[in-house]
């Protein structure tokens, strides 16, 4: 259910549906599908599942955590990466955590001035984000601001409370949280049933192999381990000889 034939079946039926749209496209439609990521733990998968996209014609929207521990999208490496994105038609924008905060007046503050952050670090102009695990109170807020796109808002997202499968809503959405289709799995059903979808996926989740969750997070855990490795290793030379010791381990 979550590798890259699996998803590529989801990109073939949105590209037949003739509806794929990003969000300003969307804006001011009557019928629409948006493909969204935010990106969590690893800018690699997210880039890997992003050339699966680039490979069939099809380009979608991912969002950014600026203050995420487990990567930094401002780094030489990440900017690399996400430049590329870019180049390929992929929309960059903001996953805006609130970081533990709880007034929503102070998060409406604070978003413009991180996609301003993010706009000044990256060299190029931020206006879309979408927010990291967001309560219901950032939900029902329905944050909107001039020539800034939220996927949250009410043109892309029904905000309703104790939602299931089968409650009926203005827009279709679903998501991969925690390596389970909430509200639907991305059918043919789900996707051209409905005149305005919006799909989430977590590019950690996305492997060639399309792993459980146990066996997903034993081979991401892996892969960061290699990735902070080589990243000490540019950094700094004082554990060079002990740099095949460690890959070896992994």
């Amino acid at each position: 259910m979550f590798s890259y034939d699996d998803y590529r079946e989801i990109i073939r039926i949105i590209q037949a549906s003739g509806r794929a749209m990003k969000y300003p496209e969307a804006l001011n439609s009557d019928s629409f599908v948006i493909m969204r990521h935010d990106v969590e733990y690893s800018v690699q998968r997210s880039y890997a599942l992003s050339c699966v996209e680039t490979e069939m014609g099809f380009s979608s929207t991912w969002f950014f955590q600026i203050t995420n521990n487990t990567y930094n999208p401002f780094s030489r490496t990440t900017k690399g990466l996400i430049n590329k994105m870019r180049d390929a038609g992929h929309v960059i924008g903001l996953h805006y955590a609130l970081d533990g905060e709880t007034d929503m007046e102070k998060v409406r503050a604070q978003i413009p001035e991180h996609l301003r952050i993010m706009s000044e670090m990256l060299g190029f102009k931020v206006d879309q984000f979408s927010i990291h695990r967001p309560p219901a109170a950032a939900l029902a807020a329905n944050y909107k601001y001039p020539g800034v796109i939220n996927a949250y808002q009410d043109d892309f997202f029904t905000f309703a409370e104790g939602v299931t499968d089968d409650t009926v809503l203005d827009v279709k959405y679903m998501s991969d949280a925690n390596h389970v289709w909430r509200y639907g799995y991305p059918d043919e059903k789900n996707i051209l049933g409905h005149p305005k979808v919006q799909i989430l996926t977590h590019p950690f989740a996305w492997c060639e192999e399309g792993y459980d969750n146990h066996d997903n997070y034993v081979a991401l855990m892996r892969e960061k381990n290699i990735e902070t490795i080589h990243s000490i290793n540019d950094e700094c030379k004082d554990f060079k000889e002990y740099l095949d010791e460690f890959l070896g381990a992994q």
